[in-house]
């Protein structure tokens, strides 16, 4: 097994034991590869402690090493990676072409690893993406204000990102979905888990034409911690989110105050002042300078100047005559239509798979390939 391998697997087996965005795990990652984080873990090894604690602080971390260490003696990274690859489930690390580079900004509550199902590439997906949640118990105002700018905005080239959930999430999704444009599902469960049960086929069809992405590995069962955490993900991903409908305390607000925090476009939409589920919204833009969108044109307008800035008109990051002659090689050995394998491209292109992987990887970031059902084809426009 290659060191690349041995760091997918340990940061796939951290996923299993420790909660998205602990900030001491992201410390000890910071300081030693996760193959020896993992290691010791297994061992029951002590690993260092941040400096400076008082004795409250010392036994609670010693407690959390505890679980750790008692969740490690019973997960199987290898298992764990095959098992994920059995359900088309891949795993993206820090630094890999498809990793989005923004979710860097969360320093120590940054992933260990994102697991993503889906045909197009995470990365690529999220330059030019805006972020649309809301309440699940939503008005038919909001689903429709939802549906309809998610919508507008696929159809003008950019990616909608949300949660999954029912209400103004479910229609977001289904708004972008309905133009063919791809969507991104941000899970707080394994990505074999449909939560809710009700959009099992909203979460096929989004797997089909853009990405569902977690940070939980197969097997994992939402947990009310796992929906909070969650939502700086789906702030972190994009250069803005709308908050369609929100009461004073809900999910929405809690994403909206990570996109503050991580210094992201916030926009809200009004509401009727009557309505208790636009209070949330009402108090976004009375008291935390979020931006009053009331159609497509005001979103792109707070975040276009970024999008254009990262996307060309052909949907590409870069244009295909700036590609080194190895790309380009492997550019025209993928298939336009129905998806060719990894080992078949690299046949035709003349490398070995690793080349391959590692340029496909690049040229699914820059917008000319996407993953088609077990390989790659050009991508459509």
């Amino acid at each position: 097994m290659s060191s690349t391998d041995s760091e997918a697997s340990a940061r796939a087996a951290i996923t299993a034991v420790a909660q998205p965005g602990d900030p001491v795990m992201s410390g000890l990652l910071a300081q030693m590869p996760a193959v020896e984080v993992w290691a010791a873990l297994r061992a029951r090894r002590a690993l260092p402690a941040p400096p400076g604690k008082d004795d409250a602080s010392r036994a609670a971390h010693d407690a959390r090493m505890r679980r750790w260490q008692e969740a490690a003696a019973g997960t199987d990274p290898d298992d764990l990676v095959a098992r994920a690859a059995d359900l088309g489930i891949r795993l993206v690390l820090p630094g890999e072409p498809e990793w989005p580079g923004q979710l860097d900004s969360l320093a120590g509550r940054r992933p260990v690893a994102l697991w993503v199902r889906g045909t197009r590439d995470l990365r690529h997906c999220c330059l030019r993406s805006v972020a649309v949640v809301g309440s699940r118990a939503a008005s038919a105002y909001g689903l429709h204000v939802a549906g309809e700018f998610a919508h507008g905005l696929a159809e003008r080239g950019w990616t909608v990102v949300s949660g999954g959930a029912y209400g103004i999430d479910g229609a977001a999704h289904r708004g972008a979905l309905a133009t063919g444009g791809p969507t991104v599902v941000v899970l707080a469960c394994g990505l074999d888990t449909d939560y809710p049960r009700g959009h099992a086929n909203l979460f096929a069809a989004a797997a089909e034409r853009g990405v569902l992405v977690s940070e939980h590995p197969p097997g994992t069962t939402p947990t009310r911690h796992g929906f909070l955490v969650r939502n700086r993900l789906i702030a972190a991903l994009t250069p803005g989110t709308v908050v369609v409908e929100a009461g004073l305390r809900s999910g929405a607000a809690s994403t909206a105050k990570h996109a503050r925090e991580l210094c992201r476009m916030l926009m809200a939409v009004p509401g009727p002042v009557t309505s208790a589920l636009s209070a949330g919204c009402h108090r976004l833009l009375r008291d935390c300078q979020a931006v009053c969108v009331t159609c497509v044109a005001d979103i792109i307008e707070q975040v276009g100047p970024i999008g254009a800035d990262l996307c060309s008109d052909e949907g590409t990051v870069i244009g295909s005559e700036e590609l080194d002659p190895l790309s380009r090689r492997l550019l025209e050995a993928v298939p336009s239509r129905s998806g060719g394998g990894t080992a078949t491209i690299a046949m035709g292109a003349g490398v070995d798979l690793d080349t391959a992987l590692r340029h496909l990887g690049l040229l699914a970031a820059g917008g000319f390939v996407e993953r088609a059902g077990g390989g790659w084809r050009l991508r459509r426009p």
